[in-house]
């Protein structure tokens, strides 16, 4: 059984309009939300959709200041994200479950590095740069995270991430 994910970076496109779920603390995934008509591929069993939406407006002064507001928020997509019933297991909802986290992960790194940023006159420039690194992590960790769990079939690894991602949370809980 292999397992299969999917993440997508979403900057304000037509994604919008689809159905999403913002990610919560409160609120752990179901295999109810995964809404999405299974492909007939038996190396899949479980599609994960998610990604990170932004949106800013900046304000330029005649004194050269700039101020800002942006909007960074993960999102799960229900009608892209789909499980074959027969073959997942709790231990699948709880591996898809992580990649949805790492995905939040990265919004609060995103918002951190805003914040941590002094904006230039190239604002627009400069958050497009943030957006592509924070991307690149993000795809990079989502494999890794699939490889060195094995797509869940590694219970010992999957713990080691699930406690990870969770020390990762709460460090970064002030961007949250």
């Amino acid at each position: 059984m292999i397992l299969f994910y999917l993440w997508i970076w979403v900057v304000f496109t037509g994604f919008q309009e689809e159905p999403t779920l913002s990610w919560s603390a409160e609120y752990r995934l179901e295999w109810s939300d995964f809404r999405g008509e299974p492909e007939d591929r038996a190396d899949v069993v479980a599609v994960t959709a998610s990604g990170l939406t932004y949106g800013y407006s900046t304000t330029e002064y005649p004194s050269g200041d700039i101020t800002y507001d942006i909007d960074v928020t993960a999102f799960f997509y229900p009608e892209r994200s789909w499980y074959m019933e027969d073959e997942v297991t709790d231990i699948v909802l709880d591996h898809e479950r992580l990649h949805f986290d790492i995905t939040e992960l990265h919004a609060r790194k995103f918002r951190e590095r805003v914040k941590n940023t002094t904006f230039s006159r190239n604002i627009n420039r400069e958050i497009d740069d943030i957006s592509k690194a924070v991307h690149k992590e993000l795809r990079s960790m989502q494999r890794k995270y699939d490889s060195e769990t094995n797509y869940s079939r590694l219970p010992d690894k999957q713990i080691l991430w699930n406690e990870f991602i969770r020390t990762e949370l709460k460090k970064m809980e002030d961007y949250r």
